[in-house]
């Protein structure tokens, strides 16, 4: 084969293992099986080979993965919030529902749109000029996980969007954010764990765990051997798009670009045919290869969604029908009280194992003492078990009829079981008053090196576990101090404690692992100091709006409750609360000695800007089109910085639009709405004027 005849070869290859792809996942009609497929996949990578000045960031053959990520993923911020869908769990409550969004309407009877809720992970595809260029994870709606690499690696998801066939949707939209669902299919899971099984290893739960577990795993080609799907049910961001009037059409449009949407999915006139629908539904789930539970409703109408709009968590046009938890039987052994890392002590059922919806479950929530009594479990008992939200194990009632008399009552304990301290009760809970209690500090460390606080990567649970266990970590500060500790430890008392650490650490020293990380993490600044603390009524938001205020942790030592209490969203409680703790020694305490470490406990978060200081200070803008002088990013950041807040969409809410070169709807939408648009020499100059340029 000649050097032309070898070009044509790959370029065909590419071009029919695309549509081999597109064929399988979004038009239901396989033309090839997976081995012939796998055949010409390794003839194209070894044609590739031997032409590397062909090289296609695009090429069917880059899904087999990169290079292993090294460090943490970079969170990014979406566009477009990803709300999440409010639920319902009777058709009575969904015809409610319905009524609601046609009183918003005005009395119109409104078409309805459905399709399954797949259980899996939810994620945002952005798509530039037809190519994959970002893959966010949902994250807490505002920001996710930037998992491109992995997502590149899911042959369902395509990299290059294909040409409409319909000539009014001609053309490849210049921006183009897909929302969906990536799951990892029945059989795909019932294959993974026979394997694990044959090999020895821990099984996985279900297939939701092991899909997330897939997708947040650091090596492409592990994400890539496990043959994740996707489905599309949503939108995000769009510029240059056909118009399009409603949901059903925007899924068509979908398909016709090469994305993948569910073939289950349906258009509804009335709400009596979405109900039939959903109820037919119910018994045809347990078939399907993929896990399912329950089917999302929404508006079909784009202007009908827009008019009934969203509150801050979900918008009101959607809704989703969840239908009933699966529920089995079985017997209450005994009942563990774990301490938690605020000193609660709860209660956790320990039951003979039973498989239910796709899990063994063993143990559940009893959530205090009140419960346990109102619902008169006893040790013994036979119990109804389900899975609310087919996630979370539930001690729904006991069996009482099968009761044979030699059931035990429940008691509350009266001293810690971690450190035998005298308890404190407070209504239902019960608190272990000990601040120094082992398990209460064991859970505290655990919140501390937790990845939304001071993210110490590479430190499990079991880790932690061991370290404490050995006497390595006794405080926070120690998490800093770990290399010249286990030197002294290991030295003074044998490998043992080291050899339980490093089970953990294939390949790698565990103890370099520990090192770099907690180095890493001294950089972190005040706020997650703050969030990883475990101070009472101070979470995320709260160590934000601190640090955002003070700006040491010496400033924010001499805080008064009343500077306090005039923060945003801090009440009288929480600000009483905190004053006390800042005035103890144990603050003060901690504070030193993280900062002897080298702990960074300087703000990290943009200084306060008050409103009417400048041209953004407090006001919402949208940005949208190509800016030359600055990347999108870069000018929300610079946005963020000056006070502004940023939205993915143009509303009545919306002060200005930040318009660069090919700005699309939004820019019409600003016009229509009659909002002020800059283009990007107003947007310098106006940088300029505030001193932010």
């Amino acid at each position: 084969m000649n050097s032309n005849d070898t070009t044509a070869r790959l370029l065909d290859l590419r071009q029919l293992l695309t549509r081999a792809s597109a064929a399988y996942f979004v038009d239901a009609a396989p033309f090839m099986t997976d081995q012939e497929f796998d055949t010409l996949l390794a003839e194209l990578a070894s044609l590739e080979a031997m032409h590397p000045e062909l090289d296609d960031p695009n090429s069917p053959t880059k899904r087999v993965g990169g290079a292993p990520l090294e460090g943490e993923f970079e969170t990014r911020a979406h566009r477009a919030a990803m709300r999440s869908v409010d639920n319902t769990y009777s058709i009575g409550d969904f015809r409610t529902w319905y009524q609601r969004c046609a009183d918003g309407l005005a009395g119109d009877a409104p078409a309805l749109f459905a399709d399954p809720k797949v259980d899996g992970l939810a994620i945002s595809l952005r798509y530039e000029n037809g190519e994959l260029t970002e893959a966010l994870t949902r994250g807490d709606g505002l920001r996710g996980d930037v998992v491109t690499n992995n997502v590149r690696a899911i042959r369902a998801i395509p990299l290059k969007l294909r040409a409409p066939q319909r000539e009014s949707w001609s053309g490849i939209p210049a921006v183009l954010e897909v929302r969906g669902e990536i799951f990892m299919p029945v059989r795909e899971f019932e294959r993974i764990n026979e394997e694990r099984e044959k090999h020895g290893e821990q099984l996985f739960a279900n297939a939701r765990n092991s899909c997330v577990g897939t997708l947040k795993n650091k090596d492409p080609k592990i994400v890539a051997s496990r043959r994740l799907s996707f489905v599309a049910h949503g939108r995000g961001e769009g510029e240059g798009l056909p118009a399009l009037a409603s949901h059903s059409e925007f899924v068509a449009y979908l398909k016709e670009l090469g994305v993948p949407v569910s073939p289950l999915g349906a258009r509804y006139e009335s709400v009596d045919a979405a109900a039939c629908a959903i109820e037919e539904f119910a018994d045809k789930r347990a078939s399907l290869d993929f896990a399912v539970d329950g089917m999302v409703v929404r508006i079909d109408r784009f202007d009908l969604q827009d008019a009934l709009g969203a509150t801050s968590k979900s918008p009101r046009w959607a809704i989703a029908y969840k239908y009933p938890a699966e529920q089995g039987e079985t017997t209450l052994l005994k009942v563990d009280w774990q301490v938690g890392k605020g000193g609660t002590i709860t209660p956790r059922a320990i039951m003979e194992p039973l498989k239910i919806a796709g899990s063994t479950v063993k143990h559940a929530t009893l959530h205090n003492i009140e419960e346990i009594q109102r619902r008169d479990l006893r040790i013994g008992d036979r119990v109804i078990i389900e899975k609310a939200g087919e996630i979370i194990p539930q001690v729904v009632r006991a069996v009482i009829e099968k009761r044979t008399g030699s059931e035990q009552v429940i008691e509350a304990p009266t001293a810690c079981p971690a450190c035998s301290a005298a308890v404190e009760r407070e209504g239902p809970k019960i608190f272990c008053g000990n601040p120094s209690c082992s398990a209460r500090f064991r859970e505290r460390l655990k919140w501390f090196v937790g990845r939304d606080q001071m993210n110490i990567d590479g430190l499990g649970e079991e880790i932690i576990d061991a370290l404490v266990d050995a006497g390595l970590v006794k405080d926070f500060v120690d998490m800093f101090r770990l290399e010249a500790t286990l030197v002294a430890r290991t030295l003074a008392k044998g490998e043992k404690a080291l050899a339980e650490v490093e089970k953990k650490g294939p390949g790698k020293r565990a103890t370099a692992l520990i090192e770099s990380a907690a180095d890493a993490a001294k950089s972190r600044g005040l706020t997650r100091v703050l969030a990883g603390l475990g101070i009472k009524h101070v979470g995320a938001t709260a160590a934000k709006t601190l640090a955002r205020r003070f700006r040491s942790a010496d400033e924010l030592l001499g805080a008064t409750e009343e500077q306090l209490a005039a923060l945003e969203d801090f009440g009288e409680i929480t600000a009483k609360s905190l004053a006390t703790w800042l005035a103890g020694t144990e603050a003060k305490r901690i504070f030193a000695e993280l900062a002897s470490v080298g702990v960074d406990l300087n703000s990290c978060e943009p200084k306060p800007v008050e409103v009417g200081t400048n041209a953004f200070a407090g006001k919402t803008f949208v940005v949208t089109g190509t800016l030359e002088h600055f990347g999108r990013s870069e000018a929300i950041e610079i946005l963020e910085r000056a006070g502004a807040k940023v939205a993915g969409s143009v509303s009545k809410k919306t002060a200005v639009v930040v318009a660069g070169a090919e700005a699309g709807s939004k820019l019409a939408k600003a016009q229509e709405l009659g909002v002020d648009v800059w283009d990007e020499s107003r947007f310098i100059a106006e940088l300029t004027a505030a001193g932010l340029k």
